[in-house]
């Protein structure tokens, strides 16, 4: 990583408050370079607190825009960090409706051009696409990194319509403390307190509402933009990784934007492409992103509209392992999605019927949904999962390269009403070794359509098809591509009450690679990564053993598996402001090998702000559990916060949820 010190511009920052419409303010760090000229503004908007949680990747991107001409602004969403207002349920139309306020403000100010764009990762890359659907005018072109065009199915909470426990109900948690943290009495002054107070009354876990959903209804159809795709004019870069959960939602974007669109997808985690963590390569990510904004925000020709519409990044074939500091391969460019350059390709399974009926822990070496970069993200070697799952494969004479969503068609027979079907590609070695290349999941419920439940008939057989996520992979010669079918794939996915598996016809089943043609294109390069200044952030060293980031405990006499997971957000760091904030989380899953209703979540999180020089010491505890039986999820939430030793606030919730279609 380079670190760049001298900048077009000279550059300064401030801190300011957003006024709405309604009265309240929210709160923004303003870089801006020092100029008499009007400039465009970028505005990245999230619930993650500026002045804490995401300072330090802050300052790795907002001066450095700054510092090549733009008013680079961080906003905090109503009701979290130092904004005032209360907190609400993720992207509501509040939340947009403030982002659309807050462009039409930038782009009214005196330093600015009047034309605005809007960027971000994760939470930020998917409101960006939001409010751009609400086409505020100001708002001329976005850059969304690691986000969903559809809330259903392409987020934390539901995948093929299955309920999604390891991410459901880690990121409600993550996100019950997170919403539970105060106002910094450094920025707000005194007011912190009934500000704090104030939120905590509104509180509710997100848990509730995730639940109460579990079809795609009206409530996930909001903010998805797949829903009227021609509503964003707005220039839209779409990033992805092929080890992030959301990249199939640039092959979507590429396809169906109306507008000047581009798709870039690497072989990252959940990133963004410049930080230089597991798996590379990295790229100077700034620099290719200042290319769109010169182009749309400024007019100035970069070329950037002259790239293929689509570039992509296709892995070599590699050995199994969890983190990968950089993976082989090499990048390819489509002129459209679909590509002229991908056939469909079918191979038949063969075989006769047979019975699949996984045990319950059946995916305890899926790895993390959200690979971060850390070093047990990724899948292991997959003949333990494999042996689990009935297996077919396919010969690989001369090499096979893949871009896109392979798809499988099943001719399943079960005995009961619901079940779920789990679909992993894996590339064999010659020594074995079998390395998860993708995977795909459909609640059989939903094979008729996400929006619905649709009870199998009993004894019968149906033909069911269902997409896999989107690689980029090339199975060299002398390997096998194999299928591995299961029944289930805990954590990952919540079982289903009546768990008791299919029978599996291979006759009229099939695997579908879409198989690219031509070679990796050198062409399509990128300069080396580089960031501003970092924020000097300091981590204090501890005595205390680390925790093993992902662990599993086996009870041999009971037949019951545990997964413990440190999600390794942060520790304890002190910031140059003299906060030290500290935060510790544990996530464990539980599950009997033989019993569906044993599944069982929890989340347990510690969160400390401490300002040694103002006398303010706060603190957040907080538990989440989800259970389940036949009928119903069962979730128990608590939270307790601190003012030093006073209890400010103690509140638990119980709420038993129908399993409609989860």
């Amino acid at each position: 990583m380079q670190i760049r010190t001298s900048f077009p511009y000279e550059t300064t920052h401030e801190d300011v408050q957003v006024p709405l419409q309604d009265g309240t303010k929210l709160y923004a760090r303003i870089w801006r370079p020092v100029t008499d000229e009007p400039v465009p503004a970028l505005l990245e908007y999230l619930p993650y607190r500026l002045s804490d949680w995401t300072a330090p990747r802050d300052w790795q991107r907002h001066p450095w825009y700054a510092g090549h001409g733009y008013a680079s602004v961080r906003v905090d969403v109503r009701g979290h960090g130092n904004s005032e207002g209360m907190p609400g349920d993720e992207y509501d139309a509040v939340e947009l409706a403030d982002g659309v306020e807050v462009v039409n403000w930038l782009a009214a100010q005196p330093w600015c051009s009047g034309k605005v764009g809007m960027f971000g990762i994760s939470w930020g890359g998917f409101n960006s696409l939001q409010i751009a659907a609400l086409a505020p005018e100001p708002l001329k072109a976005v850059i969304t990194v690691c986000s969903a065009d559809d809330r259903y199915d392409n987020d934390v909470h539901y995948m093929g319509g299955s309920v999604l426990a390891v991410d459901m109900h880690a990121w409600a948690a993550t996100m019950l403390a997170f919403v539970s943290r105060p106002p910094d009495p450094l920025f707000v002054g005194d007011r912190w307190r009934q500000m704090w107070e104030n939120r905590l009354e509104a509180v509710d876990p997100f848990i509730h509402t995730w639940l109460d959903h579990q079809t795609r209804d009206a409530y996930w159809q909001h903010g998805s933009v797949c829903e009227d795709y021609s509503a964003i004019s707005a220039a839209v870069l779409a990033v992805g990784g092929f080890h992030d959960p959301y990249r199939d939602t640039v092959l979507r974007l590429v396809e169906h934007l109306p507008g000047d669109v581009r798709g870039l997808i690497g072989p990252w985690s959940h990133q963004y492409p410049d930080r230089g963590l597991p798996p590379g390569p990295a790229i100077g990510f700034l620099q290719e992103t200042l290319r769109w904004w010169d182009h749309h925000l400024k007019g100035i020709d970069t070329g950037i509209m002259a790239e293929p519409k689509l570039r992509s990044w296709i892995s070599d074939s590699h050995p199994p392992a969890t983190v990968y500091a950089e993976l082989p391969g090499g990048w390819v460019g489509d002129p459209s999605w679909p590509s002229p350059n991908v056939t469909p390709t079918s191979y038949a399974l063969q075989g006769t019927p047979m019975v699949v009926n996984s045990p319950q822990h059946t995916g305890l070496d899926a790895g993390r949904y959200f690979p971060f970069g850390n070093d047990a993200d990724l899948p292991p070697d997959q003949r333990d999962e494999d042996a689990k799952s009935a297996c077919f494969e396919f010969e690989v004479p001369s090499a096979v390269r893949i871009l896109g969503r392979p798809k499988v068609t099943l001719r399943l027979k079960m005995d009961v009403p619901a079940g779920q079907a789990i679909a992993r590609v894996c590339d064999v070695a010659p020594d074995g070794s079998s390395t998860l290349v993708t995977r795909g999941v459909l609640n059989l419920s939903a094979r008729n359509g996400r929006d619905r439940v649709t009870p199998w008939p009993v004894g019968e057989t149906e033909e069911v098809a269902f997409e896999l996520n989107a690689i980029g992979h090339t199975f060299p010669p002398g390997h096998r591509i194999r299928l591995a079918v299961s029944s289930a794939y805990w954590p990952w996915i919540w079982p289903q009450a009546d768990s008791a598996g299919f029978v599996l016809d291979p006759a009229g089943s099939a695997l579908e690679l879409p198989v690219r043609e031509g070679d990796l294109d050198p062409s399509i390069s990128f300069a080396a990564p580089e960031q501003s200044e970092p924020l000097e952030v300091v981590h204090p060293a501890t005595l205390d053993e680390p925790r093993p980031e992902r662990l599993v405990v086996r009870d041999v006499a009971k037949g019951e598996w545990r997964l413990e997971v440190d999600p390794r957000y942060g520790g304890t760091r002190v910031y140059p402001d003299g906060l030290e904030f500290t935060e510790d989380a544990v996530e464990t899953y539980t599950i009997n090998e033989s019993d569906p209703l044993s599944a069982r979540t929890r989340s347990d999180w510690t969160i400390r702000l401490h300002r040694p020089e103002l006398a303010w010491d706060v603190s957040i505890k907080s538990r989440s559990e989800i259970t389940c039986d036949a009928t119903d999820f069962i979730t128990s939430n608590e939270v307790v916060c601190k003012d030093g030793d006073e209890v400010v606030f103690h509140r638990t919730w119980e709420k038993r949820i129908p399993r409609t279609a989860g």
